[in-house]
């Protein structure tokens, strides 16, 4: 066979049928492209005004405006933009993917810029075929002498050219609906879509019911504009009151003056913002314009925290507000809404391309022109450049962030408790964010005092005989970092000793373990409150981070500060009687039980788990690892016994006691009440056990 070189072809007959049904996943999204070509044709009339090249009209008032009629099954899309000659729409329209917009850019390239543009790739009129059985196109192009053209397709691959009607310049796209697309004919559906995809376009936007009764109100004389139509004038004489005076003579006063007003033709009102909150100067917006703009966009009456206002230019054109929200965790979702924009053209919500995974739970709008979009718009390129974006907008919330830890901490303590989910996340999902904002994440301990990590893990020096409550949270120090080992051959070798660890003590349900704070206080140890789900993969995101520092709940042990210096010797009697006791009261053999000397006599039992087991616990729940024991990993539960609490005491000088069996479940359930709540049969007994020995106190 011959060598042979040549062009690929594509068959219109095949691709149609996919470029209608599979170009785009929402078939709503028609209303953006249709509105956006309007738009486009309208920004490019008007550059060619700016450059010389058209002169507008008088008056002329750039407008998009759509026409449903139900009884018709169609929608009108009508722009007031550059038009179309015969020649255009043989070459934009009748050649797929082929885009005027680019064209366009490519004539005027030294005289436009390209982000004012919004189309580019030529395939969004084809959208048009997904709802419509039949789309019809009347044209007028702005160019001097052109001749209006009309264009119809039956959504085959056939289409017909004539001469058109038309005598304004501009575009008409008018589609008849097909059997399933009814619904975009409603007024009602078809301003919430407009709303959905269309509120911030550049250019302004009106909606209407083809053939609809026309609608009036009335206006002060003095509101009247040019662009009003009057229909009537009316007189409003003024309005007098009879009123009888202090001395019981009456006169007539007057309580509203005489008005001019006048009936006028309802005045459309646009559905589009065309100059949105992002696309001005942060000096130039007031705090209660950001709130009415997040109201307005996020329909959430709760106020945000704080917002912070992205404005570039360089190296890449990007515009936005993040809103941090107010956020109820025990109700709400904290799954936030990101709306991305090109534009103002709205592109979707939440592309985790461009907004880092930890961000998603704010709120905001992000507008950049620059992003790499597919054809369809739907969705981004993958593109290195993307990931730049990604990377300023957290550099942004950053600093945002640190910023107002520096210069406003009384309201960055405020808000702590609502935003440091946000920033504990980021910091285990972003080594960079993490390295920005270490320095900044807050602590708040047990008295409600914030600290951040390093002024809790770092304490400044006291003054002389002022105690360091966060000493007492240090585990013993050893006085040498290396000790001697003699080998068996009888030489010796330096061996270092692992360095020792800060242990935080941490609390995380207040009302829960309030017997273990109490104890804490007692002994000026210090605790830090760590309630929300992040807060445990977090603070082992910051064990790895940093070596020296450990996190243990207040539960997990008895520190040596709360008990008396006591040999195990001393206590071994005691430990064996009461073990014993306990396992039989409890029908429990594998009961874990410890005798100490607590310094509190009133505290008469604890539960204590250690944080290895805990933390393997909870993964085990995250995963879904309901079906091992927990057990396997080691002993759940260690039930201590104070042996200075005189029930205690009791107990271990008569086992032999008719009651002793009910104190030990009593005295085990009051301890896990404080360790975890109770479960719901464990909890029944317990209320009914102590009934019982209010009982006893009767007779």
């Amino acid at each position: 066979m011959n060598e042979k070189h040549g062009n690929l072809s594509i068959n219109s007959d095949n691709i149609f049928p996919i470029i209608k049904k599979w170009l785009y996943s929402d078939h709503d999204i028609f209303f953006r492209e249709l509105v956006s070509n309007g738009c486009d044709a309208i920004t490019k009339l008007k550059k060619l005004d700016m450059m010389g090249e058209y002169a507008l009209p008088e008056k002329y008032k750039p407008q998009v405006e759509i026409l449903v009629n139900p009884d018709e099954k169609t929608l009108k899309f009508i722009d007031n933009g550059l038009g179309m000659t015969a020649e255009e729409v043989e070459e934009y329209i009748n050649q797929i993917a082929f885009s005027g917009a680019t064209d366009f850019l490519a004539q005027y390239k030294d005289k436009t810029n390209e982000d004012q543009i919004i189309g580019h790739f030529g395939l969004g009129f084809y959208s048009a075929f997904m709802v419509a059985d039949e789309v019809h196109i009347d044209t007028l192009s702005y160019q001097e002498g052109a001749e209006a053209v009309h264009w119809e397709c039956d959504g085959g691959t056939e289409f017909s050219m004539a001469a058109g009607s038309r005598d304004t310049t501009g575009t008409t796209i008018t589609l008849f609906l097909n059997e399933e697309s009814l619904e975009f004919a409603n007024e009602y559906r078809a301003r919430e879509v407009v709303s959905k995809y269309c509120s911030f376009m550049p250019v302004e936007i009106f909606l209407a019911k083809e053939n609809a009764e026309q609608e009036y109100e009335t206006i002060d004389e003095s509101e009247l504009t040019e662009d009003d139509v009057v229909v009537e004038r009316i007189h409003e004489e003024a309005k007098t009151e009879e009123i009888e005076n202090e001395d019981g003579t009456k006169e007539t006063k007057e309580i509203s003056p005489a008005r001019d007003k006048v009936k006028i033709n309802r005045r459309p009102v646009s559905l589009s913002d065309t100059h949105p909150l992002w696309t001005k100067h942060p000096n130039e917006c007031t705090e209660e314009e950001y709130k009415e703009f997040y109201r307005k966009v996020f329909m959430d009456y709760k106020e945000p925290l704080f917002w912070i206002h992205l404005n570039m230019d360089y190296p890449f054109n990007l515009k936005g507000i993040l809103y941090f929200p107010k956020i109820n965790m025990e109700y709400e979702s904290i799954e936030g809404t990101i709306k991305l924009y090109n534009n103002q053209v709205f592109i979707a919500d939440n592309i985790k391309e461009v907004i880092p995974e930890f961000l998603l739970l704010l709120k905001g709008v992000i507008d950049c022109p620059d992003l790499p979009l597919n054809v369809s718009r739907s969705a981004l390129q993958n593109d290195g450049f993307v990931k730049k974006i990604s990377d300023y907008i957290t550099k942004k919330v950053a600093d945002k962030l640190s910023g107002m830890c520096k210069t406003d901490r009384e309201n960055y303590e405020k808000y702590w408790d609502d935003i440091n989910p946000f920033i504990k996340f980021g910091c285990i999902k972003d080594d960079k964010f993490c390295e920005r904002m270490m320095d900044y994440v807050l602590f708040k301990d047990i008295d409600g005092k914030y600290t951040t990590t390093k002024e809790y893990l770092e304490p400044e020096k006291k003054e002389d005989g002022e105690e360091d409550a966060q000493a007492a949270s240090e585990e013993p120090k050893a006085e040498e970092t290396e000790q001697t080992v003699e080998t068996a051959d009888g030489e010796t070798i330096e061996e270092e000793k692992e360095e020792p660890k800060t242990t935080v003590y941490y609390v995380t349900d207040e009302v829960q373990q309030s017997q273990y704070i109490n104890m804490f206080r007692e002994q000026g140890m210090n605790a830090v409150i760590l309630k929300h789900n992040i807060d445990n993969p977090f603070i082992s995101h910051l064990e790895a981070k940093n070596e020296k520092v450990k996190f243990q709940r207040i539960d997990a042990d008895v520190t040596d500060s709360m008990k008396e210096e006591v040999s195990e010797e001393e206590l071994k009697e005691q430990t064996d009687t009461l073990t014993d006791l306990f396992r039989k009261a409890l029908n429990n053999e594998k009961l874990e039980v410890k005798v100490e000397k607590l310094k509190n006599e009133k505290v008469s039992s604890m539960v204590t788990l250690s944080e290895e087991n805990r933390r393997m616990q909870e993964m085990m729940k995250m995963y879904n690892m309901y079906g091992m024991d927990p057990n396997a990993f080691g002993t759940s539960t260690t039930l201590i016994l104070n042996a200075n609490n005189a029930l205690v005491k009791y107990l271990f000088e008569n086992p032999e006691s008719e009651h002793a069996n009910m104190i030990c479940e009593q005295l085990y359930d009051l301890a896990m009440i404080s360790h975890q709540p109770l479960a719901p049969e464990a909890m029944t007994r317990f209320v009914t056990r102590s009934n019982e020995l209010m009982m006893l106190l009767t007779k």
